[in-house]
């Protein structure tokens, strides 16, 4: 069983989520409290396997829960808020940095125990993070993309030779975990980084906006997302919209196009990863981030049988390892990097393939 601590300050958001979890033969609500303080003392006798919080509360809001678990309970968290739908969303980002592992968007209209799209989300969330390995405390940028490639081995996939030639583009996927990698490999990225990046981001519905935004503000690259039929420009970042595929067409255009129901996700990272490997064939540099499931495997491998450069992140640093494992499994990965290396990897390579 997956026991589960939530803690929201309204009583009708503790007994709708616990109807929700509940309904799962394998979760089990084994706590409520009404705020990050009284949260904070149930979890010695409880000990949850994840906890549920919400991020606005009084006494210990959400932020300083997370933190203060992160330093004395490390555990997956799952932040439950409406707050990605406000102006002010990037406060919610902020629990991402404190530990909290994933996001979930209440819907404007409030959490329902009868909405079936809703209560499969959310049970698959939860389950997406339990024994997720928890860190008691994240380390602070600068230092983290400082690890020395000696101090990280990098495996080399032999089967697999790196290409040769000018890169045009490079193209990212990731799943739980994903935005905190993109921050780490996005704000490391210099301000004349001279090829366009074109990202997919599992999310949940309202999230988008508030992610790119909050990226837009820690990098020193423009982080938007993509509009439809947009030229691709160097030095710019494009997410992927929610509830639409993306791809890059034959003009070198970003174009969206709708599910066919083949893919689990939508927007889906293989999708992207096919028309990158179509369009650029050997040009194209492409990495496969943390997330659960195997979307982008199949993709990664597709730009590497077209002599593109790909990379999977390492399982070490991966909040969930299942799309960068299936990806390694399938051969799929020139390169097999620590999150820590990739900024400085992405920079070293694309330089050297301009000399």
């Amino acid at each position: 069983m997956i026991k589960v601590l939530l803690v929201d300050d309204s009583p009708i958001a503790l007994l709708t989520i616990s109807r929700i979890l509940e309904t799962a033969s394998d979760i089990e609500v084994v706590g409520r409290a009404a705020n990050g303080q009284e949260g904070l003392s149930l979890i010695p006798q409880l000990n949850p396997d994840v906890i549920c919080t919400d991020l606005h509360m009084p006494v210990m809001d959400g932020l300083r829960f997370t933190e203060s678990v992160m330093q004395k309970f490390p555990c997956p968290i799952l932040v439950i808020s409406i707050s990605v739908f406000d102006s002010k969303s990037d406060n919610v980002f902020k629990l991402l940095q404190a530990g909290a592992v994933d996001v979930f968007a209440k819907p404007r209209a409030g959490l329902r125990a009868g909405d079936e799209a809703v209560a499969k989300a959310l049970i698959q969330k939860v389950r997406a993070i339990n024994g997720v390995v928890s860190f008691t405390r994240r380390r602070p940028h600068a230092q983290s993309i400082s690890v020395s490639a000696k101090a990280v081995p990098v495996q080399v996939k032999s089967s697999i030779t790196p290409p040769h030639g000018s890169f045009e583009i490079v193209a990212i996927g990731a799943s739980t975990g994903g935005p905190l990698a993109f921050e780490e490999i996005l704000s490391a990225l210099p301000a004349n980084f001279p090829l366009p990046i074109v990202c997919v981001q599992h999310i949940s519905d309202g999230f988008l906006a508030g992610m790119v935004s909050w990226l837009d503000s820690l990098c020193k690259l423009k982080v938007k997302q993509a509009a439809h039929l947009e030229k691709i420009e160097a030095g710019t970042v494009y997410f992927a919209p929610e509830g639409k595929h993306l791809i890059v067409n034959k003009s070198k255009q970003l174009q969206y196009t709708p599910s066919d129901g083949t893919n689990l996700y939508c927007p889906a990272v293989d999708v992207l990863f096919d028309s990158v490997a179509e369009q650029y064939e050997h040009k194209g540099l492409a990495l496969l981030l943390t997330g659960m499931g195997d979307d982008g495997a199949r993709g990664l491998k597709r730009i590497a049988d077209h002599h593109g450069m790909t990379i999977a992140q390492d399982e070490a640093s991966s909040i969930v390892f299942g799309m960068p494992h299936k990806a390694i499994e399938m051969k799929a990965a020139c390169l097999v990097l620590p999150l820590a290396l990739m900024a400085d990897k992405l920079v070293g390579m694309v330089k050297q393939s301009k000399t």
